[in-house]
Order: C-alpha cells, then sequence, then structure tokens
C-alpha cells in the first residue's frame, strides 16, 4: 500500500493537496537494527513504514528490555507522547528489517494543519485510529488468555513470528519466552 492509499483509506484528499502533502514528506531506506528514536530523546518525526518492520521498547527499572508495539507495512509509527507533545519520551523505536519509510517533522505537520483544514481533519481521524489500536491492545492484555493475545497479534501481523525475535514477541505479550513456545506447539 502506498502512503496515498494508506491516507485515503483514512479520509479521501484531493490529488492536488495530496501532492502537496506528499512534499512534506522525505523518503529514506534505512538498514535492520537502526535506532530512529532512543529512550530518553525527544521523536522528532511521524513515520509511514512502506516496507520492513520496526518496534518500540523501552527498559524497565530492572534493565529488561519489554516491547510495547510492532509496526510493519502501511502503519504509522512514532513515539506518540513525545512526537505530539515533544518532550523526551520512555520509548525507543528499533527496525526489525531493512525497512523504506516516509518521514515528516512534527514542524512540517503543524505547518500542514495550520495550512489546511482537510489535513487537521485526517490528522484527528488518524489520532482517533491511534487510540482504537491501543485500546484493542489494551483490551487483549487485561481481558484475554496468553493463547488469545498470542492469536490477537496473529491476527495483526499474520509472520510476526518469521519477522521478529520470539523475546521480542513474548515481551510484546506479557508472557514468557516459554509461555510463548507451549502456545506455539499447539498450533
Amino acid at each position: 500500500m502506498s502512503i496515498e492509499h494508506f491516507i485515503n483509506e483514512i479520509m479521501p484528499v484531493p490529488k492536488d493537496l495530496f501532492d502537496e502533502i506528499k512534499t512534506n514528506f522525505e523518503k529514506i531506506e534505512l538498514k535492520k537494527g537502526e535506532k530512529l528514536v532512543e529512550q530518553g530523546r525527544i521523536c522528532k518525526y511521524l513515520y509511514f513504514i512502506e516496507k520492513g518492520m520496526g518496534r518500540s521498547h523501552f527498559y524497565n527499572e530492572k534493565g529488561k528490555d519489554i516491547t510495547a508495539w510492532f509496526f510493519a507495512e502501511n502503519d504509522v509509527m512514532t513515539v506518540v507522547e513525545s512526537f505530539f507533545q515533544q518532550k523526551p519520551g520512555r520509548y525507543e523505536i528499533e527496525l526489525l528489517e531493512d525497512t523504506v519509510l516516509y518521514r515528516i517533522s512534527y514542524n512540517e505537520l503543524q505547518k500542514l494543519f495550520d495550512r489546511y483544514p482537510l489535513v487537521e481533519r485526517f490528522g484527528r481521524l488518524l489520532s482517533i485510529k491511534l487510540l482504537m489500536d491501543v485500546a484493542d491492545k489494551l483490551n487483549a492484555i487485561q481481558f484475554h488468555t496468553a493463547k488469545e493475545r498470542y492469536e490477537f497479534l496473529i491476527k495483526k501481523y499474520p509472520n510476526i513470528a518469521y519477522r521478529a525475535p520470539l523475546g521480542h514477541i513474548a515481551s510484546y505479550l506479557g508472557i514468557t519466552q516459554e509461555t510463548l513456545s507451549r502456545i506455539r506447539a499447539q498450533k
């Protein structure tokens, strides 16, 4: 899916406006293992993933690496609270594969919001979509068994087991790697 298709899925945008929006995005290609944001730093960009995969994670007080979110093709990727407040954040973003991204800076996005009411409306609708994604994950973690949480993840990212290390998947699900291995063996 292209960035144009992604935008138009959320809200149809006239072609001339999309062309103006796209000039504010920079296309970049990065390698597996690169960090886009480090813990305690300000997230300066909102990313759209054309190809590849990333994750947001943090290190808890014991130094354990906890995966908070996965991002793959056609996802928007950022450290939400850091990006929108322009304050240092708790999370890092790391690429799990070679990745092709489109990025827009916070300042450029704000200029588009100010200049085009349709873009501001798109931002509101995108925020609602992201909020619903967070609510879905929270509901899965709070109300579902470990097996149901794994099924939730597989539904969103069907081939994640081949794309992300099992330790990252287990920490995202809030389970041990051993529990994850048992669940996968039952499939």
